[in-house]
């Protein structure tokens, strides 16, 4: 497992203390609704994608 590698080379270890990171900045409560509004970044930007296709194909 310690050749398992994310995006850009990122192990594990850093990501887990990018997440202890963030846990403090922002507190348990926060979070959510962090997650929250990313994913309704991600669906915004999946439907512009969509449209985006849809007029190209008129």
């Amino acid at each position: 497992m310690n050749n398992f590698l994310f995006i850009g080379g990122i192990g594990f270890q850093e990501v887990l203390l990018i997440a202890l990171v963030v846990l403090l900045f922002f507190g348990g409560k926060k979070i959510p609704e962090l997650m929250k509004g990313l994913g309704k970044g991600v669906r915004s930007f999946k439907e512009g994608l969509n449209d985006k296709e849809m007029k190209s194909e008129e």
